[in-house]
Order: structure tokens, then sequence, then C-alpha cells
């Protein structure tokens, strides 16, 4: 379970998240959706220690991720995150490795490889792994950096704008890999998306944000209406019941 309490940062004059607390349980796909500057990406930071906390506290499974040693922290919890270039050449393999390293310390075991094969066969990346990451599309690559969270196995996974650059078929096998992980690795996720409908299709909650602040909360079917998402984004929505899932349609 994630716990945050009151979480606050501010840059210079600028309060980017502000006093945002939240009870995540156990397991699940939770989005989180908001406008531009909503502090969405700023708060998956602080809950994976990337970035400092100036106010309040997030803790995993009772542990909190400010005092919780670097390594223990990341046997518990991983993160994708939006800006994930390499400058180094690597191969797939090479790059699903680093996601032991927390267990590893880089001294690989029978339990390691086993953990990266697995990886590389779930996101069906074995007749690539030997492939350079620049020798192969953008979809591919996208898959190559998930199977190192993967690979991490830790409870907790973290996702912020997996979907940039992608094009709508891959976005959307994304999703469906994100949730099928989810469900049968029993992983608690927890996404940022600009895609209202990705997390309308794919999630079990979603979050709504707006200037720092928990606009709404709560499953798909509340959060996806034209009481919601026209305040949050302020402008004009219609919004469907396609196959049992609510989809929303913006006019420019």
């Amino acid at each position: 379970m994630i716990e945050i309490r009151d979480v606050s940062k501010r840059y210079d004059t600028a309060l980017v998240v502000d006093g945002v607390s939240l009870t995540l349980p156990k397991g699940g796909v939770t989005s989180i959706i908001g406008p531009n500057g909503a502090g969405k990406s700023t708060l998956l930071s602080m809950i994976s220690r990337l970035l400092p906390i100036d106010t309040g506290s997030v803790t995993i499974d009772g542990l909190d991720v400010t005092r919780t040693p670097g390594d223990v922290l990341a046997r518990r919890l991983s993160i994708l995150r939006q800006d994930n270039a390499m400058t180094v050449r690597l191969t797939v393999r090479d790059l699903v490795a680093f996601g032991r390293y927390p267990h590893s310390k880089g001294r690989m075991t029978v339990v390691d490889r086993q953990k990266i094969e697995e990886a590389l066969a779930y996101l069906a990346l074995e007749p690539l792994a030997d492939s350079f990451l620049d020798e192969i599309s953008g979809g591919q690559r996208q898959r190559a950096f998930v199977a190192m969270v993967l690979a991490q196995d830790t409870d907790v996974m973290l996702f912020d704008e997996p979907l940039n650059n992608l094009d709508i078929r891959h976005a959307a096998g994304m999703m469906r890999l994100i949730r099928k992980a989810t469900a049968d690795l029993d992983k608690t996720v927890m996404v940022v998306l600009h895609d209202i409908n990705f997390a309308s299709c794919h999630s079990d909650r979603i979050i709504a944000m707006k200037d720092g602040k928990v606009f709404a909360e709560g499953p798909p079917a509340q959060i996806v209406t034209r009481k919601v998402l026209e305040p949050l984004y302020e402008t004009t929505f219609d919004v469907r019941t396609i196959d049992g899932k609510a989809i929303a349609f913006y006019f420019a």
C-alpha cells in the first residue's frame, strides 16, 4: 500500500504539488491524469525519491521513502521515467540487466539471469535480445525499458508517461502489456497518462490533478464524466459508454 500524506513541492515561488494526500491499495493500475503543469510527474518523482519532498511523507508498505536505504527501496519500487534515453550503446539484454542491479550489485546470479530472460520473454523481446537499442524501433525500445522495470521485480511499478512518442497502435499495445503484467505478476502500478481514454480503459482507479492538487479520484466511471473533465481541462467534452467503458470526446 502507498500512503501519501500532505506532500508538497515548491520550485522557487511556484508551488507545483500542494498538500496531496492519497492512499493507494495494493494491486491494480492507478492512472494520474490532468492538464500540463498539474504536478503529475513531480508527484511520481517524489514517490520514487527522484525528487526530495519539501513537506509531508510517502510510505510504501510502511517504509518511509525518504529514510529507507536506496538498495532496499529499489527492491520494492521501480520507475520508468519520461526521459529514458541512453547515451551508451547497449543491447536489449544489457538494458534489461540493469533492472537486476539492486539485487545483484553487478554480480549476476542464476536467479538474476533467470529474471532477465523471463522479462525478455514476457515482452516478446527474445528475438531482439542481442540487438542494439539504436537498431530497433521506438515501440520495441519502449518495450525494452518496460522489460528492465519488470526484471527489477518490485511490488510497485511507476510509469511516467510511458506512451510518449508512440503511435496509437504501439501505445495501445503498451497499455495492454502494463495491464496484463499488473494482473499476471500481482503488481501495484501507478502511471501518468495524457490520454484520458487509455486511462479509462486500462485503469482500476484514476486520480485527476490540477494546479498541484487532487481534483478528483475514483474509478474510471466516476472520473471520465463531463462533470469532472470539463472543469479539469477547461474545455468541452462529450462522454459516451462504448463496450462498457467511458470514452471521452473533446472539441476544439
